[in-house]
């Protein structure tokens, strides 16, 4: 299946290494094949300020291994610059505590996820999750700014809205 661009959110890597999580092996593989399906056909967003590559950096190993997510991680950086694989976007960050970044409207989304939403409004690109119910909670947000969010574990990740 060809992939296109995708935003990826950090839990789905961390996911992928089956280290420090609370899912099921349904879930583990499911993000598994989604990363790997992605770097042979598809293109991760992230933005220009390598904000989402430091968060990365905070939770997967840099060397590229043991997992699968440590393994994406080092494909992100050797491919930073392709811009086939990796596309960066620029993004704006704001003094605005509200927003959080110039690309987006008030919001009382996690700070600490508004740069994916960012970068999914300026490539117009979907947001991979598999553990963050957080998404499922600002469906409104969102659909307000035509922003998808693929539940690659709605089990873990999908609250009761």
């Amino acid at each position: 299946m060809k992939e296109g661009k995708v935003v990826i959110d950090t839990n789905v890597p961390i996911v992928a290494n089956g280290r420090d999580t609370h899912v099921d092996d349904w879930c583990q593989l499911r993000c598994i094949t989604k990363i790997l399906d992605i770097q042979s056909s598809g293109t991760v967003v992230l933005d220009d300020r390598d904000l989402i590559f430091d968060e990365y950096a905070n939770h997967l190993n840099f060397e590229g291994e043991p997992g699968v997510g440590d393994e994406f991680f080092k494909y992100i950086f050797d491919h930073s610059y392709s811009g086939s694989r990796v596309l960066r976007v620029p993004v704006t960050p704001t003094n605005d505590y509200q927003r959080g970044f110039e690309e987006l409207p008030n919001n009382d989304l996690d700070p600490s996820d508004r740069k994916f939403l960012a970068v999914a409004v300026v490539a117009n690109a979907p947001i991979l999750n598999a553990t963050d119910s957080d998404w499922d909670e600002k469906q409104t947000l969102l659909d307000g700014l035509s922003v998808v969010v693929e539940q690659l574990c709605p089990r873990y990740a999908v609250g009761n809205r």
